[in-house]
């Protein structure tokens, strides 16, 4: 008789240790999985839009109204990639911010925030010429740092971004325009395509 308490206890024990196993498995691959929620439409839309800046920040008079075209566009395409990004989320059941989530934006986020301080700077120095190469070169930083929690495509987006921002440096101020439209246009467009077949929309 007194064997069944024993057996009863070694049973919840082992039971106890069982489900523990599960739960470390269960936070394990949650953690290590990637973030797939980027979206290649929401890529495609913020490229037409960067497209669009372009063309019409050329007739633009003065520094300042090319970076207030420029910033305007940025103030509209951000929504429109957050919104694309969590409907492909909620059509797949995915969450924003999961593990992966939040690996990606500690990836992405500190290269864009600095991305902003150095504009203004640079705007307080008199060298808006600089900000197409900074934008360019910081923003591929932040893609290919969020690439190590996303899809493996993006660390050739960032380093795209990167080259194109280095040779952005080393050429006439005219061309800024068309440094801009090819990094966040057309590789835009074009990643976003290959996502958008290969990664669910």
């Amino acid at each position: 008789m007194s064997d069944v308490p024993e057996n009863r206890s070694a049973g919840v024990a082992l039971n106890e240790r069982a489900m523990e196993s599960l739960e470390f498995i269960r936070t394990t691959m949650a953690r290590s999985a990637p973030f797939t929620a980027v979206s290649g439409r929401a890529g495609i839309a913020m490229g037409l839009l960067a497209i669009a800046a372009a063309i019409v920040a050329r007739s633009a008079g003065s520094n300042e109204q090319w970076l207030g075209i420029w910033i305007g566009c940025a103030v509209i395409a951000v929504p429109v990639g957050l919104a694309m990004m969590r409907a492909k989320a909620r059509r797949y059941e995915l969450a924003l911010w999961s593990a992966a989530g939040r690996r990606f934006a500690q990836g992405f986020l500190p290269s864009i925030i600095g991305g902003a301080v150095l504009t203004v700077a640079l705007v307080r120095a008199d060298a808006i010429e600089l900000v197409p190469a900074a934008w360019l070169l910081l923003y591929g930083a932040g893609v290919l740092a969020g690439s190590s929690s996303s899809v493996p495509v993006l660390a050739w987006l960032g380093t795209l971004f990167m080259a194109f921002g280095t040779l952005a440096l080393f050429t006439p101020a005219e061309w800024r325009d068309l440094w801009l439209a090819s990094g966040f246009g057309v590789l835009q467009i074009a990643f976003g395509a290959y996502i958008a077949r290969n990664h669910g929309g």
